[in-house]
């Protein structure tokens, strides 16, 4: 499966959509990156003097492309057709903070599959700036289905 093909199957849209490319994916993880736009609303308001990121949208980065587009995979690879009537439930995250992500700061997330059976996928997922330091790591989960009617 083509990467652009997995960008084209995520059920986000600008301006939630955290994924700007897929470098590598395999059975086993999933690298991505994303660039925080200084245009974004929420910089407006998240320390109006001095804009910092905020913690869940560097934790729906990490699960977008570490849990989201690898579960995509996995599902393809196993012969199942994904496409708009995929649903995606995350049903953890424990996450730790270590650096903030500034706007127009490139990010690089780096998913490895702890597991993934009866549709529920365990990541750990790392994400690092562009000075390749740690900004948060932790593990997600998340549950795909497929709508069946239609």
């Amino acid at each position: 499966m083509l990467y652009k093909e997995i960008l084209q199957k995520l059920p986000y849209a600008h301006p939630f959509l955290f994924v700007d490319e897929i470098v590598s994916i395999n059975e086993k993880g999933v690298e991505g990156n994303f660039t925080f736009r200084s245009d974004a609303d929420f910089y407006k308001g998240h320390f109006k003097d001095h804009a910092v990121t905020p913690g869940v949208l560097l934790t729906e980065c990490c699960a977008q492309i570490g849990l989201v587009c690898l579960g995509i995979f996995l599902l393809e690879e196993e012969g199942v057709k994904t496409g708009k009537e995929i649903q995606i439930g995350l049903s953890s995250s424990e996450m730790e903070f270590y650096k903030p992500v500034f706007p127009d700061e490139k990010v690089v997330v780096k998913s490895s599959k702890q597991y993934f059976r009866f549709n529920k996928l365990k990541c750990e997922v790392k994400m690092y700036n562009d000075k390749e330091k740690l900004v948060c790591k932790g593990m997600i989960s998340g549950m795909f289905k497929l709508n069946q009617h239609g």
